[in-house]
């Protein structure tokens, strides 16, 4: 449901009545992950895809459906075995299950805020109830607190709510069930949780970053372009970039907060700049790591880091030279060999063809997928 946060959040301000339909479950390959909706507001309009294509018209028409019944909730089952699930377009190989209902009149009023906050990107939590033996309980949308406590709270069972909790801290978008016996057996929502993008450290006011910045703010990352030489630092010289700082890099990055979902690129291929920076950067639990420069240049690299004491095990860690083997010569496509490299070293994939692999295509990590929401 995040996925279509602007749109939703402006119809909860104008108390539009809108239908929701979303994945809340999926098995083999399927071409968007577990949280992903699609919604239809009273005139028909549409935000958002369940299916990129494949059984959106159907599950619009459950949405119109929604709108004009009682609103009970419903769910849908497509897949790719069943005859009338290929007839509905779902052909690649996967299935789906979907939950659609009509926002209830007295949620959207606690979504608007919300939703407008997730369309902002800070961190927010959704509890989408999708079945409940309490048929007042079925197909409310409430909003999650920062511990993930639900608001309000009074109408949610406490082995559900504490259920919900646990996952939405974890930071992933999935599915909870209350076991038999609780206090509301037969329990079952969908925790929606949206996290801050992730960031992109580009070090290196060079003709290779401009077009980096654009391929990393493309992908949803929150790009900073930072470099030690002011005249080369400008926001005019790098537009796509969210920032743009003029300082020492290994100063910059001391002075700032990362996670397991940032990515640094160091461009500069400069000792003066990079053995501090790598140094540093490779001392943290970074989500990817890479450096240009040719391969002369990246042993001597090796030999400059060990001299600074960095291991073999944070050696391992660094992507250089930097990007995939895909014959890049021009800015843009070494920009798109280094993107290629950071979504296959992020997603613990090959970067092989895919018609050489085997396995899953998409992954079914049950959240909804970023980068830019990872």
């Amino acid at each position: 449901m995040l996925n279509i946060a602007p749109a939703l959040a402006a119809w909860c301000r104008a108390d539009r009545p809108f239908a929701v339909a979303t994945v809340i479950d999926a098995t083999g390959s399927t071409p968007l992950p577990v949280g992903t909706s699609m919604a239809v507001d009273a005139d028909g309009r549409v935000a958002g895809s369940v299916s990129g294509g494949c059984v959106d018209a159907t599950v619009h028409e459950l949405c119109r459906q929604q709108l004009k019944e009682d609103g009970t909730p419903e769910e849908a089952q497509f897949d790719s075995s069943d005859t009338d699930a290929w007839a509905a377009g779902l052909m690649c190989g996967g299935g789906i299950r979907v939950h659609v209902q009509r926002v209830h009149p007295a949620d959207r009023h606690h979504l608007a805020a919300t939703l407008t906050a997730a369309a902002e990107g800070r961190t927010v939590g959704l509890l989408q109830i999708t079945r409940s033996a309490d048929p007042t309980l079925a197909g409310r949308v409430l909003p999650l607190s920062d511990d993930g406590t639900p608001a309000p709270a009074g109408p949610v069972p406490p082995r559900l709510a504490a259920l919900a909790a646990g996952v939405h801290r974890t930071g992933v978008t999935g599915l909870v069930r209350t076991p038999e016996g609780a206090d509301c057996a037969g329990a079952e929502a969908l925790v929606h949780t949206r996290r801050p993008a992730p960031r992109m450290l580009v070090f290196g006011a060079v003709e290779f970053a401009d077009a980096l910045t654009q391929a990393g703010r493309f992908l949803g990352y929150h790009v900073t372009l930072c470099d030690a030489r002011p005249v080369f630092a400008t926001p005019e010289r790098f537009p796509h970039a969210h920032r743009v700082v003029t300082d020492w890099p290994h100063r910059f990055l001391a002075a700032t907060d990362t996670d397991e979902r940032t990515v640094v690129c160091v461009l500069t291929h400069d000792p003066r700049f990079d053995i501090p920076l790598l140094r540093d950067a490779l001392r943290r639990p970074l989500g990817y790591v890479g450096a240009m420069g040719s391969r002369r240049t990246h042993a001597r690299r090796l030999e400059l880091l060990r001299a600074e004491g960095v291991g073999p095990d944070a050696l391992a860690r660094l992507n250089a030279p930097i990007g995939l083997d895909l014959g890049a010569t021009t800015p843009q496509e070494t920009a798109v060999s280094i993107v290629a490299e950071i979504l296959a070293r992020t997603r613990g994939r090959s970067g092989a063809p895919l018609g050489g692999t085997t396995g899953p295509i998409h992954s079914r990590a049950g959240e909804v997928a970023h980068p830019a929401q990872r």
